[in-house]
């Protein structure tokens, strides 16, 4: 692995889009942003590290989720797809454990990561480690603030059409109107593909033999889903401007109906203690999954003084998934709601400027949380979380600065709770020096709380468990930083220790025997019953280091290596001895070492702007609870954009290679796959914009 690592380096120091005036350096070296403070403040005097992924790195990359995304252009961040879908790894932990905003407000729901419009992102903040001093639940990995682009033109129009192979299509469209003190501004993307495999078979033992069965279940399902967006704002003076904004998001699945796999039975003679295998054809799938989520949201903003800003904003996140039942011989077609949740958030938001030295927010949040689950027999489990919160912004002396803040929450379940968090901030010239230590919370999911789940294939059972604890971790962080009007150099370190973490805990005969309830489950063939539980504990120690560069004539550079030393210790039964035992593994997910780099060149010849980018991702093994270890993995890329300006029109085509080397990941179905990346493609994208 080592050699992956550091050849990058040895060969290119690679990329962001490349600048050619101040302002464009401004913007990706140093541009303004909110997220470690909740404060507006350039990142170079952010007293907390926050790394900033700018609009125009997104436009050269070509990508078209946010999780690809993050992947692509920031080595803490992993993603790991199966057929179900997409996670992603923050810092050797899953998305469980991240919060994710949009322009600040949190993003619910299982289709978070696909609600937000790449060709609407005017950057994205990522902030590593704890923060729920200021950002509540969830935020134990970090935060990632999504701020949407909002044109400042009479009209702004702009249409991004992108296609692959596999059936792979996406389609953004963005209209911007600005009149006088008012401007609305909508979005509407459509993303779909077919199902694809790399590998058909799947694997059966038969003692030391192996026998491949061909398979109708793919490594990528198909899908199709729409999302559209509208934010309408008044600015009625200087002091003054209230906004609604509203998104509805639709996603379902294109299963074949006509796929199949196999199962394996084994049977012992006997008398000879031979056994034989035999194998059986089943329907792959009698159902497809639908998602349909909606939001809407109101606020103001009032400035009295310059000293004063204050904000009032409320907002609801309405997430539904079903079953989408196929018609069958014997019965009609049907939905069968799978999970239904409701988030409702209320704030009341200060930033006081006590003094030149001196600046304050406090605010009052206000949480409530519904489920409802027919295929869990869940009528409707509600919860209310109150919060009170403050973090002071103070300069000791010049060139040093203290954060302090503290978050007291209570929760209907799990009572009150208190989150600190505090940095020091040092700066000199262009040296800077950052160390923090946060603490960070996660109340339990109502799923995890009251939902029960049934798998068929394996006759396991997960019953509900309401007594589960909150998890909480301790996070240190400390950051060196140099910059110029040439490049930025940053290390950081961290460590994060997490406590209480729920997994599944499987419970032992003697447990099953004293339930009525489990013991009747038992006798029904559900052999494994276990039970959400507070048993693990986890530590990540890491280490992140970043590099971005402008340098003459066009071209631009930026690389960035982060390693990841991650234990968890986990709580499993030997069903032998009935007894449990503590186990030492990886946390689940993790990676240990990736690096992402990439070098860009940029080239104006009148009218006509050229853009090539390159971008490389390299990964270690990725380590499985289920499967063991993925094996390791790097993906190279090249895309040219070619850009028209005629006016008020800009045409901009673009073509390149997706996975330039073709690098696939062939194991049999069901493994632990470091990729599903279908192989070498071409991309065709092009934009149109329009502006008044």
């Amino acid at each position: 692995m080592n050699r992956l690592i550091f050849l990058p380096f040895a060969l290119t120091i690679p990329s962001i889009a490349s600048a050619q005036n101040d302002k464009v350096r401004e913007n990706i070296l140093n541009p303004v942003i909110v997220t470690g403070t909740g404060t507006y403040r350039k990142a170079e005097n952010s007293p907390v590290e926050v790394k900033v992924i700018s609009a125009k790195e997104l436009k050269n990359a070509n990508v078209t989720s946010l999780q690809e995304a993050l992947a692509k252009l920031t080595s803490n961040i992993t993603t790991y797809t199966n057929g179900m879908g997409t996670t992603v790894n923050f810092n050797g932990i899953s998305d469980a454990y991240m919060l994710i905003l949009v322009n600040g407000k949190r993003m619910s729901g299982d289709d978070r990561w696909n609600r937000i419009s790449i060709d609407n992102i005017k950057r994205i903040e990522i902030l590593s480690g704890a923060a729920s001093a200021l950002y509540g639940s969830n935020a134990i990995a970090g935060v990632i603030n999504v701020i949407t682009d909002d044109g400042k033109n009479n009209l702004e129009v702009t249409s991004s059409t992108k296609v692959m192979n596999k059936g792979r299509f996406d389609q953004d469209i963005n209209v911007d109107i600005t009149k006088g003190k008012f401007s609305s501004h909508t979005s509407y993307n459509h993303r779909q593909a077919d199902n694809w495999q790399v590998n058909r078979y799947q694997e059966f033992k038969e003692g030391d033999e192996s026998v491949l069965k061909l398979t109708g279940r793919p490594m990528s399902t198909a899908f199709k889903s729409d999302n559209i967006s509208e934010r309408l704002e008044w600015r009625f003076n200087d002091e003054i401007d209230i906004y609604l904004s509203g998104n509805l998001y639709g996603h379902k699945t294109g299963r074949d109906r006509n796929a199949t796999y196999y199962t394996q039975k084994a049977t012992t003679d006997k008398t000879t203690g031979d056994k034989t295998y035999t194998y059986t054809s089943k329907q792959a799938y009698t159902y497809d999954i639908k998602h349909r989520t909606y939001n809407l949201g109101a606020g103001a903003r009032w400035v009295p003084n310059r000293n004063v800003h204050l904000y009032f904003d409320v907002y609801m996140d309405n997430f539904k998934s079903a079953y989408d039942y196929w018609q069958t011989a014997t019965k009609e077609a049907y939905d069968e709601t799978r999970k239904n949740t409701q988030y409702i958030n209320e704030t009341i938001k200060g930033i006081f400027r006590l003094n030149n030295w001196n600046k304050l927010s406090a605010g009052i949040e206000m949480e409530q949380e519904n489920l409802k689950s027919a295929s869990d027999n869940i009528d409707k489990e509600s919860t209310y979380t109150y919060n009170l919160f403050a973090q002071d912004e103070i300069r000791i002396v010049k060139g040093l600065e203290a954060v302090v803040g503290l978050r007291y929450t209570y929760n209907k379940h799990f009572g009150s709770n208190v989150t600190p968090n505090t940095a020091l901030f040092y700066h000199i010239a262009g040296f800077r020096a950052r160390v923090s230590y946060a603490e960070g919370y996660r109340t339990p999911t109502l799923s995890q709380l009251y939902a029960t789940d049934q798998t068929k294939t394996s006759a396991r059972y997960t019953i509900n468990n309401t007594m589960l604890k909150p998890e909480k971790n301790r996070f240190w962080n400390a950051n060196l930083e140099y910059a110029n009007k040439w490049f930025t150099l940053s290390v950081s370190g961290f460590l994060n220790n997490i406590r209480n973490m729920i997994n599944y805990r499987t419970m032992t005969l003697a447990e099953i025997e004293a339930s009525e309830k489990l013991t009747a489950l038992y006798n029904e063939g559900w052999t494994t019953i276990r039970q959400r539980d507070n048993i693990d504990k986890a530590t990540i120690k890491g280490i992140s280091t970043n590099l971005k560069l402008l340098l003459p004539y066009g071209f631009s550079a930026s690389a960035g290596y982060t390693f990841c030393d991650t234990k968890a210790k986990s709580v499993t039964l030997d069903k032998k001895t009935q007894q449990y035992k503590m186990s030492e593994t990886p946390v689940d997910k993790s990676v240990k070492n990736v690096v992402n780099v990439s070098a860009a060149w940029d080239k104006s010849w009148g009218s006509y702007h050229l853009n090539t980018q390159i971008n490389g991702h390299i990964q270690g093994k990725r380590y499985s609870n289920t499967y063991g270890y993925a094996p390791e993995y790097q993906q190279w890329d090249i895309v040219t954009r070619h850009t028209f300006s005629l006016k008020q029109f800009t045409i901009t085509p673009g073509v390149g290679i997706d996975n330039i080397f073709n690098k696939r990941d062939t194991s049999y179905w069901n493994s632990n796959f470091s990729t599903i990346n279908p192989g070498r493609s071409v991309i065709l994208s092009v934009t149109l914009k329009f502006k008044d």
